[in-house]
């Protein structure tokens, strides 16, 4: 008869019987008991009384009793200790005893006994079974070493068992190595600190022996392990990819893909050009196809890995795109996953096999999987351009079919197609446009809103389509709102005359009805823009857009490189780092690849930027997005803008016509007032509290971006302007500018008093921004300010404080505090304010940076009217930490070669242009952060023309 039997007792009082039975001569009789009683601990009865009983049972030959025993022990130690301590003689018997399988089953029960008051009576048992001569007793005190320091991590490092385990590594038994490896890892991983696995090229030689002798589940301990390594050099990293690369043909999946781990990792320093690296690269395909074979579950942890091997090394499986085709039986989550690889790897040679492929898939009958793949054939096409036309006609064919979400997804792709490839495909707008009235997805309805805005001009009946959309406005979801708005204003810019009324009831339902902060601020923002300067709303709302990129969904390289280092675990499969879903401290060790030996990384700091660059051709000035203060400043600028900056007026708002002034200038000579009488500006009482500051101040700074620029050069101050009006700020006013003097930043403010209240306890606080400006001291108003009277303060500062990317760059939001409210205004600091003392760059160093910087950073600018020569231009700039480091004569011009540097670090070079008698000059700015070029542009316009 089976055990089952213990199971199927139905008896109440047992656990005197039990006692009794524990406590008899026969030892069948007390085997029967004991397993009646783990029987019922299994089942979830308390059996905690009988411990001493059990205990007893110990002194026994029968290694079966003995099992179960210790067993019992470990569910029932944690909430017994002081009895569990009667078990510690048997335990050290137990260690000596001749039986190697007694012995390790001693040590194991011991690292399972979670108890603090016994660890340290189990001490010297583990120093005895770490130096066994048994391996299987070795092999297993080796893990228990582990147990014990999560326990007692002090006591472990007191005992000197962390030095045994190392000594462990060297050990002739694969498996105590493999254990050992493992133990290490574990406290590793605990201590990320600590220098435990202090890996060495003699050390990694034992681990790789011991590679190939171990158990499958050792393996992947050393394999792991290896994985942390960094070889010395390339040759080093070949020998240990050469020694590791059978483990590819390994039956466990496991194994196969820790293997692959430790390859992809150190292929990053193999040169392509080995003959070695295009072999790893073959070998590499078979055993990940393999994995194919395997069952659903394991095939979509192979997808997952296999999607960041792809997107790191597309070349490794170019050629198996035939794997990754779907079959009708697969899971959904296995079609997905195959889906995304296949347009990963999809290339101008295997192209058409791709999008029959996808043709075929498209008329399935999971809806999910449908959906991905109309979607998949909209990214084929954005991605190999030769395939455009190709994909265009299918999702022709696809639209034609009226399936409502094939033909919702159509849309949403050919608009990034539209994207992708201006001006080739618009002939189908005419189709898209039949299908309006099935959309019913919020994205397909903002996708042809958007194909219908950005097309207006080619579409006659363009406004009645958007109207339509206009009806139900407050059911539609945000992301349809923010579209329809932008394209209605888009319309608006290109038929004026015909959208006027479509426009206002746009603008008004976005801004005076609607909860919704993003959409209001958005209303807002274009509300400005078209009454303070159309000419300037058509060039920002209508400005060429860049084309979108290939792949829009891969991985960010770092956090790849990252992920790859963790192939095998749970991080690959969910695509995220392990701080991102491990709680607590472990597994927040973030790991990246070993640097290629070859490349020899550029520097960043002018100081050891590697002179002779060769100077490449002259490019069209366009800021690309530089690496300033990391992503800090990843703005999207657009071209830098010569000539004067736009004037802007600074209406108060809710007092003034808002779309009906300045629409002559974008209609061209219309009839006197067109629609100006019909246009109501939003009533001040609805402007929404986030915009905070008054049009006349902060926010008129979105569009004003020369107020407060011109401070301080050399002795020159700009005169005050008011930042906060009275009206604002319930009676108080707050004048201000900024100055720089002997390397000291400060905020000179003038407060006003225009209520009829005294106003006291004044403090002041800026937002983060882009250089980190902050108060180095309190705001201090040393008497009361009372009605009609003015104090003036000059307010150090400091560029210390948090630091955010703003928009514009100078843009300063500060907060100020009385015992009346809180008031806020924004304003833009000159950067001139932020120059350095130390700036200037000697000649050498000057002519290596300068050509070390790439060419499309470079951006020009004109200075007009400025009758100044060559020599009072150097004097002036230098006032204001702007230096010339050479000056030269060519062809009758002057030329200043200029440095500077940002507080930040940032250094800017530039050259300046001065004919004699032409008061125009040309400034080339050139700096790693192009960002900042416009600005320093502007800080020179203010310093040469005051």
């Amino acid at each position: 008869m089976t055990d089952s039997k213990y199971f199927t007792t139905t008896k109440k009082g047992e656990i005197f019987e039990l006692k009794a039975e524990l406590n008899s001569d026969k030892k069948e009789k007390k085997k029967e008991a004991v397993k009646k009683v783990i029987a019922s601990m299994t089942v979830g009865k308390d059996v905690s009384a009988l411990f001493p009983d059990v205990v007893n049972c110990m002194q026994t030959d029968n290694l079966e009793l003995k099992k179960l025993v210790y067993l019992y022990l470990m569910n029932y130690a944690k909430s017994q200790p002081d009895m569990a301590i009667m078990a510690v003689n048997t335990f050290v018997k137990d260690c000596e005893d001749p039986n190697p399988l007694i012995r390790a089953l001693a040590v194991r029960t011991m690292g399972c006994i979670r108890v603090d008051k016994i660890t340290e009576y189990l001490c010297e048992p583990l120093r005895k079974c770490l130096k066994d001569e048994d391996p299987y007793v070795r092999k297993t005190a080796a893990v228990c070493v582990a147990k014990l320091h999560d326990i007692n991590a002090q006591l472990v490092e007191d005992q000197g068992f962390l030095d045994t385990l190392k000594d462990l590594i060297s050990d002739s038994n694969p498996m105590v190595v493999a254990n050992a490896v493992a133990a290490l890892s574990e406290i590793a991983e605990s201590h990320p600190s600590s220098n435990l696995l202090d890996l060495n090229p003699q050390s990694i030689n034992k681990l790789l022996t011991a590679l190939n002798e171990c158990t499958e589940w050792g393996q992947i301990f050393i394999l792991d392990c290896l994985a942390n390594y960094t070889p010395k050099d390339d040759r080093e990293a070949q020998s240990i990819c050469e020694r590791v690369t059978p483990r590819l043909s390994h039956a466990n999946s496991a194994v196969v893909l820790s293997a692959v781990k430790v390859l992809m990792k150190f292929m990053e320093m193999l040169s392509k050009d080995l003959d070695y690296y295009g072999t790893l690269l073959k070998k590499l395909a078979p055993p990940l196809v393999t994995l194919l074979s395997a069952e659903p579950e394991l095939q979509y942890v192979a997808l997952r890995n296999i999607n960041l091997i792809v997107q790191k090394r597309p070349e490794i499986l170019k050629h198996e795109m035939k794997v990754f085709f779907v079959k009708y039986n697969d899971p959904i989550y296995v079609k997905l996953e195959k889906l995304d690889i296949m347009i990963r790897l999809a290339s101008q040679a295997n192209i058409a096999q791709v999008l029959a492929e996808l043709k075929e898939y498209a008329t399935e009958v999971d809806v999910d999987f449908v959906r991905k793949a109309v979607r998949a054939i909209g990214r084929c096409a954005i991605k190999v351009e030769q395939s455009a036309e190709r994909c265009v006609s299918t999702l022709l064919d696809l639209i034609q079919t009226k399936v409502n979400y094939v033909v919702q997804e159509a849309i949403v792709v050919i608009k990034d197609i539209f994207r992708k490839y201006p001006n080739k495909y618009e002939s189908v707008i005419a189709t898209l446009c039949e299908n309006l009235d099935s959309l019913d997805e919020p994205e397909a309805r903002a996708a042809m809103i958007w194909i219908v805005g950005e097309y207006a001009e080619r579409i006659d009946n363009a406004d009645e389509l958007l109207e339509s959309f206009l009806e139900g406005f407050h059911d539609e979801s945000t992301q349809v709102q923010l579209q329809l708005l932008t394209a209605i204003v888009k319309l608006f810019l290109k038929k004026p005359t015909e959208t006027q009324e479509l426009v206002q009831q746009v603008l008004s339902l976005a801004t005076q009805d609607s909860d919704n902060p993003d959409l209001r601020d958005r209303g807002y923002i274009y509300w400005r823009l078209l009454s303070t300067d159309p000419v300037a709303a058509k060039e920002v709302v209508l400005a060429e857009k860049p084309l979108i990129s290939e792949e829009t969904d891969l991985i960010e390289p770092t956090l790849l490189d990252e992920l790859i280092c963790y192939i095998g675990t749970l991080a690959s499969v969910y695509h995220k780092p392990p701080s991102a879903f491990v709680e607590g401290g472990r597994g927040v060790v973030h790991k990246s690849l070993p640097p290629r030996t070859a490349s020899s990384e550029s520097t960043e700091s002018p100081e050891m930027a590697p002179a002779g660059a060769p100077p490449g051709e002259q490019l069209d000035v366009i800021p690309t997005q530089g690496d300033l203060l990391g992503d800090l400043l990843n703005l999207d600028l657009g071209p830098p803008v010569s000539g004067p900056p736009l004037a802007t007026s600074s209406v108060q708002m809710g007092a003034v016509d808002l779309l009906g002034g300045g629409l002559d200038s974008l209609m061209g000579d219309e009839p006197e007032g067109i629609g100006a009488p019909n246009f109501v500006a939003p009533p001040a009482a609805t402007v929404p509290a986030n915009l905070g500051a008054p049009m006349g101040s902060g926010l008129s700074d979105l569009f004003d971006l020369t107020s407060g620029v011109g401070t301080l050069s050399g002795s020159y101050v700009a005169p005050k302007a008011v930042w906060l009006p009275a009206m604002k700020a319930k009676g108080l006013e707050i004048s201000g500018t900024f100055t720089r003097q002997v390397g000291s930043i400060s905020m000179d403010l003038q407060l006003t008093n225009k209520a009829l209240q005294v106003m006291t306890d004044f403090a002041i606080q800026f937002n983060r921004n882009s250089f980190g400006l902050a108060p180095a001291a309190p705001l201090q108003v040393h008497a009361p300010l009372s009605p009609n009277q003015t104090v003036e303060i000059s307010l150090p500062l400091n560029t210390v404080g948090s630091v955010m990317k703003m928009e514009p760059l100078n843009n300063l939001q500060v907060a100020v505090k009385n015992n009346i409210d809180v008031f806020y205004f924004s304003t833009l600091y000159p950067l001139h304010i932020l120059f350095v003392e130390d700036g200037k760059m000697d000649r050498q160093m000057f002519l290596a940076t300068w050509k070390d910087i790439p060419n499309e950073n470079e951006a020009q600018f004109q200075i007009r009217d400025c009758p100044l020569n060559a020599e009072a231009v150097s004097s002036r700039l230098q006032s204001s930490n702007i230096f010339t480091v050479a000056k030269r004569n060519v062809e009758g011009q002057d030329m200043l070669y200029q440095s500077l540097k940002l507080t930040n670090g940032i250094w800017v070079l530039a050259e300046l242009r001065v004919q004699p008698g032409n008061p125009s000059f040309t400034l080339s700015l050139k700096c790693r952060a192009p960002e900042v070029s416009q600005h320093v542009y502007q800080a020179y316009e203010t310093i040469l023309k005051n």
